[in-house]
């Protein structure tokens, strides 16, 4: 995932400030120099780390720090709100038009995951209530159009496209078609250049001349780095887009992309993509990803996550709420709870969300880490599972065959489970107070 190797930089330079109650101006210095080296690894624009390294200086060493923090965390509070301010400071939505049809236009070079974002970004208007419609505008590229009408099947929303007419009048059309068929959102999928030129501009212009877009969104491949400023500028020049869209964010990147956009271009980044399945797509929030930079978790998106991807009626949660409980979590609940996790994402990118996992270093969990679990699980009878109990040797032996495990798995998923079991009953216990109260026990 973007961002890990200035995530461990910057926590080892907070790390010199442990223990220190009070913050100095050599401190400051001191830990400033190494957030400079980090961010310029980072692959951050020069000149954005000198503005950044300066502003968060002058806040260190003057009168916004708090006296009730420590040294190490007044460093980390102002470097969070002024990375917080680089990336944008809050989220910037979509510009609808007040008119029946708003239009969206994606723009950018070939090769950064144009057609591809297009797609995603029209799978989550549509399951943000909107009737999407995505035009096929890239004459160029062969299979262009092609790939759109892949995906965009995937995501359940329809391809205009007139093969290899001018996009001009492709876009023109695609609006007609859009408002006879009530769709409220047209998505243009444009072309794209290995490289900025006068023809690729000149057709944008046109585009935009005549169907006038709400937005002007340019799609940067956040792998290319500094060359992804340089980019941003020039069609920011051009066409004076309205902001940005990330792509292969989860990618081993340094992030720096991310970083320089905004300030360079004073535009700003609307949404990330954060893996290759087309649900993988979220809005950038600029104080969650200097969170995550900071290692400080990003739990608001993990919980939007678990709203969109876990699905349980009110009833079944009552009553799974009742059986933890009692304790009386069955292997059957265990492997509900399975598949509703695998609906939110890789694991990894999951437990990373979580504050204080990323200390931990790159968390290498394999994609099909819940794939013998789940087998075992589904190897038993419905007794069995209600009742592992009564998981005899012989039972064992049996159930490790029909899944292609071990025994020795068998046992150790059954450990797991059984301990599971014991902690959520101590935890019951603890909680349980007068009116309902928490309480916790006293360290010895």
């Amino acid at each position: 995932m973007a961002f890990e190797g200035l995530t461990q930089r910057l926590q080892q330079a907070f790390g010199k400030m442990r223990g220190k109650g009070k913050l100095t101006e050599e401190d400051v210095k001191l830990v400033m120099r190494e957030v400079r080296m980090a961010l310029l690894e980072a692959d951050v624009n020069y000149k954005v780390v000198k503005d950044f390294v300066k502003k968060a200086t002058e806040r260190c060493v003057g009168q916004e720090t708090l006296e009730s923090l420590s040294a190490q965390q007044q460093i980390i509070k102002v470097v969070n709100e002024e990375l917080t301010a680089l990336m944008g400071g809050s989220n910037a939505r979509l510009q609808y038009s007040s008119s029946p049809i708003s239009v969206f236009m994606l723009c950018g070079l070939q090769g950064a995951g144009k057609t591809t974002m297009c797609a995603k970004l029209a799978g989550w208007l549509r399951k943000d209530g909107k009737k999407p419609l995505l035009v096929g505008c890239d004459i160029y590229r062969p299979a262009a159009i092609k790939q759109l009408q892949v995906v965009g099947g995937q995501v359940g929303v329809p391809v205009f496209e007139k093969g290899t007419q001018d996009p001009v009048i492709t876009a023109q059309e695609a609006i007609e078609y859009a408002r006879y068929h009530q769709h409220d959102v047209v998505i243009l999928d444009t072309a794209g250049r290995l490289h900025i030129d006068e023809a690729l501009m000149d057709e944008l212009r046109r585009i935009c001349d005549t169907v006038h877009p709400n937005e002007i969104l340019l799609t940067i491949d956040a792998m290319t780095g500094q060359d992804a400023v340089n980019v941003a500028s020039a069609f920011n020049e051009k066409l004076e887009i309205t902001g940005c869209i990330l792509t292969k964010l989860d990618g081993d990147t340094r992030g720096g992309a991310a970083l320089s956009v905004r300030a360079v271009t004073g535009k700003p980044i609307k949404f990330a993509g954060t893996g290759e399945k087309l649900g993988d797509i979220e809005p950038f929030h600029p104080e969650r990803m200097a969170s995550r930079i900071l290692g400080m978790g990003d739990v608001m998106t993990l919980i939007e996550k678990a709203q969109e991807n876990i699905t349980m009626d009110e009833a079944e949660a009552g009553d799974l709420a009742k059986r933890m409980k009692n304790a009386d979590f069955t292997l059957d609940d265990f492997l509900t709870q399975m598949q509703q996790i695998k609906k939110m994402g890789p694991l990894s990118g999951i437990l990373k969300m979580l504050p204080g996992m990323s200390a931990i270093g790159d968390i290498d969990i394999p994609d099909d880490a819940m794939k013998k679990p789940e087998a075992i699980i589904r190897s038993m009878t419905p007794r069995e599972r209600r009742h592992p109990e009564v998981l005899n040797a012989s039972r064992r032996r049996r159930i490790a065959a029909g899944s292609g495990t071990s025994v020795q798995d068998v046992n150790q998923l059954i450990r797991q489970f059984e301990d599971m079991k014991k902690q959520m009953k101590m935890m019951m216990n603890q909680t349980r107070g007068k009116r309902g109260r928490f309480r916790f026990p006293m360290g010895r």
